[in-house]
């Protein structure tokens, strides 16, 4: 997939615009959905446009609950992805880690959670700069890439920690963790990622929808490289588990 101009532009305005809105919030949560409406990628999303807005309503409805149990040690990150929920951020003990978790779980439409909230202090204004700014490159570098869809992935970064989440092939999904250990500033890549197989993805373009897989490398030099000229030293990636039925399953590469 060709990177071009404006899709730069796009990625820069959206990351910003986040920046303002995460940063100067008056209450400590980060609601992750909006960016992603703003590139104008809903067109090209694989979920359905049912779940698309499920997922905004989620985000929206999991920060009213989170504000209701806010105190002075939380600082919580909600990402909806396919009414799955991805929790990242920072609380004041495994009491509130629980509680939030719990407070998730329970609003309409979520299918299951992701929990990987820490118990200690939150990141500083500098670390959550940077976190945009990792996931920035990120999602840059997975547009530059031609042989993935870059759209099917939604990157969220917590303390160098990158989360890909979407609906995606195991080539595709392989492909996309590389990229991301890649890139500088990445200190481990988790997959969040619901794995569809070839013929799935082919049934559903098929039917209407845009789930179209990217094409294959051929044969030749090989696909694209990264756009950055860091790598991370990372031992081989963990294999990712066969595909769940009630979603994705959180996958750490370190």
């Amino acid at each position: 997939m060709t990177t071009t101009p404006f899709k730069r532009l796009a990625i820069a305005f959206a990351s910003g615009a986040v920046l303002v809105a995460g940063l100067s919030a008056c209450v400590p949560l980060v609601v992750g959905g909006a960016a992603a409406v703003g590139m104008g990628m809903v067109a090209t999303d694989r979920r359905s446009s049912g779940a698309q807005l499920d997922d905004q309503g989620i985000e929206l409805r999991a920060a009213a609950r989170v504000r209701e149990i806010a105190n002075d040690y939380m600082y919580v990150s909600v990402t909806s992805y396919n009414r799955q929920v991805l929790l990242t951020g920072a609380v004041g003990s495994e009491a509130d880690r629980r509680r939030v978790e719990d407070v998730i779980q329970r609003v309409d439409n979520v299918r299951s959670v992701v929990n990987e909230l820490t118990v200690g202090p939150s990141s500083t204004f500098q670390e959550r700069s940077n976190d945009l700014f990792v996931s920035g490159k990120v999602k840059a570098s997975l547009l530059d890439a031609k042989d993935i869809f870059a759209n099917s992935f939604k990157v969220v970064t917590e303390r160098g920690v990158v989360y890909l989440m979407g609906i995606a092939t195991r080539r595709e999904t392989d492909r996309a963790t590389d990229i991301a250990r890649g890139v500088s500033g990445v200190q481990k890549v988790v997959r969040v990622v619901e794995v569809v197989s070839e013929s799935e993805l082919a049934n559903q373009a098929q039917r209407g929808g845009t789930g179209a897989p990217a094409p294959a490398p051929g044969p030749g030099p090989g696909p694209a490289p990264s756009s950055s000229s860091s790598r991370v030293p990372l031992p081989p990636m963990e294999p990712l588990p066969p595909a769940q039925p009630g979603g994705a399953t959180p996958t750490p590469v370190r």
